[in-house]
């Protein structure tokens, strides 16, 4: 049965496969740097690939899947488990049009089949629209949310939802926030505001702040999240709309630039289409494309 994620890779193994030699059961260190560029790996990590792989021209695939696995930082082994104490608070973060309002509803989806109760705080609170986006999410998922009107104060929203689900004994919160430009200053502050308070309502809070980045910007993405990075620290990334792009080879250069965990990626628009990134299946549905006559 062919996973998820090779499935939402559909366009980039397309592009991969085109670029590729054909029946051969080798690439040559050029041809692999030209399919990696194609796949939207940017330069210098190509570089890099291509220095960590034996002195041999022929790349073999054991070879390449080793160097390849190596740019993915893991999760520690149980991260949220770490939290004893509920809420286990998430700040989403990211800008507008990444997909951030839609993914913090399959991220309550997925905590809600696992067993766990899961409020949802709109702490966007500079369009009304996607405060609306975010009740409509809730009432559909039947979960709580904490909200306000526009333009009021969205570090307010996300401690009245800690304080709420601390009480209420909720399991998981989920706080969005405003599409932030990183290069705005007035909003950079804003989102530090959000993570003191945060930790106002609760010691340690937030306890995961993801960044949100829409996969069919491919390496354009890279300095959007080395500025987030630096606004407030983030602990992992999800990459969505991974299902819409040839661009997926970008995640070896975000991962290695950002030395960051990537914790899921979105394949599609349903409830159930954001996935547990595997780098495993992620690095061999790359390699079943280059090396593809080796796979029968």
């Amino acid at each position: 049965m062919i996973g998820f994620i090779k499935k939402g890779l559909a366009k980039t193994l397309g592009v991969i496969k085109e670029s590729a030699p054909k029946g051969r059961k080798y690439v040559t260190k050029d041809e692999l740097e030209e399919i990696l560029l194609e796949a939207d790996v940017s330069y210098e990590t190509v570089e890099g690939i291509l220095y960590y792989l034996p002195p041999s021209e022929k790349v073999k695939r054991e070879d390449l899947r080793r160097v390849l696995l190596g740019y993915f930082v893991e999760l520690p082994k149980k991260f949220e488990d770490r939290i004893e104490d509920k809420p286990f608070v998430e700040l989403i973060i990211g800008v507008n049009g990444a997909g951030k309002t839609t993914t913090i509803a399959k991220l309550a989806n997925i905590y809600k089949k696992r067993g766990f109760s899961v409020m949802l705080a709109a702490a966007d609170t500079f369009r009304a629209a996607a405060i609306e986006q975010l009740r409509r999410w809730a009432d559909r998922l039947n979960v709580p949310i904490v909200y306000t009107k526009q333009g009021h104060d969205s570090s307010a929203v996300a401690y009245d939802a800690i304080v709420s689900a601390t009480a209420k004994r909720i399991d998981r919160v989920l706080i969005d926030t405003a599409g932030r430009l990183y290069n705005q200053a007035n909003l950079a502050n804003e989102l530090r505001k959000i993570v003191r308070i945060c930790s106002k309502a609760k010691e340690g809070a937030p306890h995961r702040k993801i960044l949100i980045l829409d996969g069919t910007q491919g390496n354009s993405a890279i300095n959007q999240a080395i500025a987030f990075n630096e606004i407030v620290g983030i602990d992992g990334l999800i990459i969505t709309k991974l299902d819409g792009t040839a661009k997926g080879g970008a995640l070896f250069s975000i991962a290695h630039q950002l030395k960051k965990p990537i914790l899921y990626v979105g394949v599609g628009e349903r409830e159930n289409d954001l996935v547990v990134f595997d780098k495993e299946e992620f690095v061999d549905s790359i390699l079943d494309s280059i090396y593809e006559v080796q796979s029968k």
